[in-house]
Formats: C-alpha cells, structure tokens, sequence
C-alpha cells in the first residue's frame, strides 16, 4: 500500500465537503476519483498533498514515497524554452554525463596511477549513466514532448510566450519524465487533443509507478484505470474496474437500493393500515395489539430514498417540424489564414436523422467549419445550403450567442417572447437555476453555467437540425450523460465538434475525421472510427501528411507541403470528374432503358413520327455513352498514376 486516507472530513462555511472519507491506493494500481462538479475531487486532492488540512482523520503515505502533482494551474520557468524546462527534470543524469566526458578528457593526459584512478570513476559514472537512461535521454524528452502534441518547431520557444493550456502540457511532460512512484493528476487530459490523449492513455498503462487521476473523460478512464474512488453526497464509496464497469454497478446498486426502500415502505403502510384497523375495533385486546405493532414500527431502522440518478437537469429535445431528407450539401469548401490552412475543398451530406461528429487535431478548423455553416465567418471559396424545412439551433463553447448583458430571465423571455413566466422559471428551474438566480446575469455566471443556459435555449429551440460545438465542456458526468440520453432519443439530425470520445461513442452514428486539410469518413462511433483511422488514412492520405497530422512525425519542408498540396488538390479533381462521369453514364443508360421499355408499348411503336423520334434520341445517347465511357477510361487512368505517383 502507497497511500490511504482514513476518516477524512472537511467543511467550509458553506457546509461539510467531505465526511469520513477512507481509500487506499496499492502500488502500481490505476485508480481515478470520480463526482459531480463542487463533490469535493480537488479539495480531497489538496488534503492528499498537504496544501489544505482536514478537519479530522489521517493521510498515510508510505515511507520513501515520491509523489507528482498535477494541478489544474500549473508554473513553469518562464525564462527557459519548453524543451529546457523538461531537460531540467534530467539534471542528475546530465550532470553524470558531464562527469563523463570531463573524465574522458582528463584520461587523454593522464598516466599511471592517476590514469587508473580516472578510468575506475569513469568506470562507475558510465554504469550508472546507463542504468539511469542516460543514451535515451533526449530522445525519450523528445517523445514526450512529441506526445503531447508539441511539434519540433516548438521546442525552443520560450515558456512564457505559451498559453495556459500549453503551460500544463508542459508542466505534465516534467512530470512523466520525474517518474514518481505516485502520480496524481487533476484533470490531465484537458489541453490535450485526441492523438495526445491516447498517447498519454499508452504511457499511464505501461506506467511502473501508481496513479491517481481526477478526470471527466471517461473514455481516458476507462482505458486506464482499475478502481473508482466516487465521492457523492460528501462520502466516499469504492468500486473495483473502470469507468463503465463502475456505471454499471452503480446503477444494480442504485436498483437494490430502492427496490430495498420501496420494499419497506410498503410494509410500513401495511402496518399503519393494519394498526388503524386494531384501533377502529375499538377493543382492550385490539389496542394492546395496536399499541405493540406501533412499538415494534418505531423501532425500524428507515431508509432513505436513494437519489434520482438523472435529477440534476431535465433534458429532452424535440423538433416541431420534420425537415426533407437532405438536411445539408457542402460543396469545394475551402478555408486558410496566414500561414495556417485549415481545409480545402470539403464536400460531404448530412441527412436527416443522423447524429455526425466531427473530431480532429486542435487547429485543423473544426470550430471554423460549424462558423461557417452558421454565417459567422466567410469561406474562401465553396458552397453549402440546407435542405427543405430545415431549422437550425446552434451550440457555441464560446457563448456568443449569449447576450452577457442580459439576466438569465432576460435572455429565455426575449429569444422566446410567447412563454409566460411561469413557464420561464420552470424551465431554467430544470437547468437549475431557482429563486433569484434567475436575475442574475449572463456575464456573471460561469462556463458550465452559461453551458446550462445556452442548452436551455437549446431545448427550447425546437429545432430539426441541432448544430453542437463542444457541448459537454463544463458539464459532469451525469450531466453529460443526460444530454447523451437526450440526443440518442432525439428524431432531428445533430452535427457536432467533440473531444469527448465516450460521448461520441454512444451518440455518434458517423464521424467525420477532419485532418491532412480534408476530411475522412467513417460509418460508425468512435470504436469503429479507432479499428479503421490507420486504414483509411494510409489510403486517402499521403504518407508524410498521416505522420504530419498526428504531430508524432517529422515536419516536412514548405516546398513538400505545397507538392503534397497540389497532388491531393489533383486527386480530388479526377475524383470528382470521375465521380460526374459515373452519374452521367448512369442516367443516360436508364433513360436507354426506359426507351427500350417505351417502344414495346402498342401507343409507341404504332404511333411512326414518336417511334422515329425515340430511335433518333437513342442512336444520340448511344454516341453520349460511348464518349462518356472514353472519358471514364481517361480518369480512371489519370486516377491511378496519379495515386502511383503519391510519396510512399
């Protein structure tokens, strides 16, 4: 055993936080902390470091116990670049590797005893470099940084041009190379897109030290730790597995539970039945009777009801109107900044009822792309238009669509002015806000609660084509889990920007892979998106530009870059030709067909001056297919060196 805590409560001002609160971590064990938001996770993890003390109970960490931490606002060295602010973790070994070279220096001009003595520390010094790594080194510092998504070029920029993000990526980097034989980490996976994330997923599980994570990604957790420490209500309860393996049996537990109190209140209520029965008889016998079962009533120990797993927020959206079949056509859409190109020429369709997300590398233009669609910023070139009876609600992770002046009130009552106020309330009451909450305003609420808001609102659209960007930044678990249950009931159709994979698991029923400037489809969830990425991007994109987009690789030259540009621009020009090509010959050749079907009907063929005209419009398509047919032969050549002629 590493850690434990035994009893540990804690209350502020407000109220108790945590009451008797008992674990225990193993070495080497995975475990993740798990609750609402305001349960108690980080001040718990504050008690475990030392940094805030507890009102009663004990921390016991086990003797020569080295622990990191990873706090949600982490500093660094501003003066240093990032790859000297990890360097700085490996001291110890670079010191010995001055030793050794200082001593082989010494040893060029030495003899005798003093040469002996030299090559006997040298000796020494080089064992112990390379029982500490000391040759993997730099280069395990430049997979780490590789990992977390920092490119080359980054390495030797200066730590204090970096965001708060970037800071904690590299703050977590120094962290993994330390090697503590404890690791805890608040909230590791924020800042980091979908490639780090399952880099940082690969390194926790090969991890030879423990791990402590408090994290709302589920799917991180489910692939990395073995026991769930949940704190609810102020008190702790531990579950052996990982995330699902703990909703699952949360759940059977939640359901023994009120199966066990529904149990006894029926029995109470047949006793208070049968005791108001004993007591209308109105007898010397039948009131003992009364008077013993009464007796025997009070000495029950009750239990309470178990909470609703799904009362936080009530959830449900519903379109008032059906939309047609094509809900939205995107067509050569294109969109760069200086020194930064995003897409070029997307083309794909939605339909109605489908659920898409689209996930990507931070930077690849996700965000920009649902901005587009929403008329908040101009594409460089390309088209799209929605369909027939299509009505759009849109989600921003930046709330601009709030007004910040604007009481929560305010901002329901003007977007929808037919609701009376009762209504209002009841609705912002289902998101959680009551009483004077409801006068507060937009700019003085937090990111999860204006989340809540514009989910409100969301709601309240009724719109048939839901457009989400980020919707479960800011929310818990069960939260998340709401508006999962929400959309997966949902008959409209949903596009949305998602780094949560375990959300996109369950509602996504395609994804869109937006990387290498252009964007990949996959007819599935996230599973089936994980079993076929490595197959469809060896196919669709060019070797140097997979190894480019998952930010493990080498960086190419600007002059490869444009090649790559260029030949992929190519590619998609011969695809599209020949793609209009197929179509052409298609509808040419059934309108063969309806002729032939036409000219076996007795009102045609005896009918000269029409059978003359289907014969002639005939022989026409005849000559249309057959140079139809040349040109596809064109293409499909074009097409193939084209690919042949792709870098390998």
């Amino acid at each position: 055993m590493i850690l434990a805590c035994q009893d540990i409560c804690k209350a502020f001002v407000t109220g108790d936080v945590l009451i008797d609160v008992s674990f225990h971590i193993e070495e080497k064990e995975k475990a993740a902390i798990v609750g609402v938001n305001g349960a108690g996770k980080t001040t718990l993890l504050k008690i475990l470091m030392g940094e805030l003390p507890c009102d009663s109970g004990s921390v016991y960490i086990a003797k020569n116990t080295e622990i990191g931490y990873l706090s949600q606002h982490q500093t660094v060295l501003e003066e240093n670049t990032i790859y000297e602010e990890l360097l700085r973790v490996k001291q110890d070994v670079l010191e010995l590797e001055r030793e050794m070279r200082a001593a082989e220096e010494a040893m060029r001009h030495a003899s005798g005893q003093e040469l002996s003595r030299l090559m006997e520390r040298y000796s020494a010094v080089s064992q112990e470099f390379e029982q500490r790594d000391g040759y993997a080194c730099r280069s395990e510092i430049t997979g780490v940084l590789r990992g977390l998504g920092f490119s080359e070029e980054d390495f030797s920029r200066r730590t204090s041009d970096l965001s708060g993000g970037q800071k904690t990526r590299v703050a977590l980097g120094r962290l993994l190379l330390s090697k503590p034989n404890l690791l805890i980490l608040d909230e590791p996976t924020n800042h980091l897109d979908m490639d780090s994330i399952a880099w940082l997923e690969n390194y926790l599980l090969g991890y030879p030290g423990a791990v402590l994570i408090v994290a709302h990604d589920r799917y991180f957790l489910d692939r990395t730790v073995t026991k769930i420490i949940e704190l609810e209500n102020c008190r702790a309860r531990v579950y052996s597995g990982n995330y699902s393996a703990y909703a699952e049996k949360k759940a059977q537990l939640r359901a023994a539970q009120l199966a066990a109190y529904l149990n006894q209140q029926r029995e109470i209520q047949h006793q208070e039945a049968v005791i108001e029965k004993l007591r209308s008889f109105n007898r010397e016998k039948s009131i003992k009777r009364a008077e013993s079962r009464e007796k025997m009533l009070a000495k029950i120990d009750r239990l309470e009801r178990p909470a609703e797993v799904h009362d936080q927020m009530s959830l449900a959206f519903e379109p008032e109107t059906l939309s047609g079949n094509d809900v939205l056509t995107v067509t050569g859409l294109s969109k760069s900044y200086p020194s930064l190109p995003l897409f070029e020429d997307l083309h794909f369709e939605i339909k109605r009822g489908e659920k898409v997300a689209i996930i990507g590398n931070n930077g690849t233009g996700k965000t920009t792309l649902l901005k587009i669609l929403n008329g908040l910023v101009q594409p460089d070139s390309g088209s799209f238009r929605f369909g027939a009876g299509v009505e759009i609600a849109y989600y921003d992770q930046e709330h601009q669509v709030l007004h910040m002046e604007k009481t929560l009130f305010q901002e329901i009552s003007d977007t929808y002015p037919n609701l009376n106020n009762t209504k209002i309330r009841s609705v912002l009451a289902a998101f959680l806000f009551t009483g004077d909450d409801v006068f507060k305003r937009i700019q003085d609420l937090s990111g999860g609660e204006r989340g809540r808001v514009s989910l409100a609102k969301l709601m309240l659209s009724q719109a048939n084509f839901l457009i989400l960007d980020e919707p479960t930044n800011h929310l818990d678990m069960v939260s998340k889990e709401l508006l999962e249950n929400a959309l997966n009931h949902y008959t409209g159709t949903v596009l949305y920007v998602s780094h949560d994979r375990y959300f996109i698991n369950r509602t996504a029923s395609r994804i869109l892979e937006l990387t290498g400037n252009t964007l990949l489809n996959y007819i599935g969830n996230y599973d089936y998106y994980l079993e076929k990425k490595d197959a469809l991007r060896s196919l669709y994109l060019p070797a140097q530009d997979v190894s480019a987009d998952t930010g493990r690789g080498d960086a190419s030259s600007k002059q490869d870059w444009q090649q790559r540009k260029e030949q992929q621009a190519r590619l998609r020009k011969i695809s599209s030709s020949l793609k209009r090509t197929e179509e052409e010959i298609a509808q040419l050749e059934q309108r063969d067909k309806e002729i032939d079907q036409l000219l076996t009907q007795e009102d045609v063929y005896t009918d000269v001056a029409r059978c003359a005209a289907l014969s002639k419009e005939k022989e026409e398509l005849s000559d249309s297919l057959l140079a139809l047919m040349e040109k596809w032969e064109e293409l499909e050549s074009a097409l193939s060196q084209e690919q042949e002629g792709q870098p390998s």
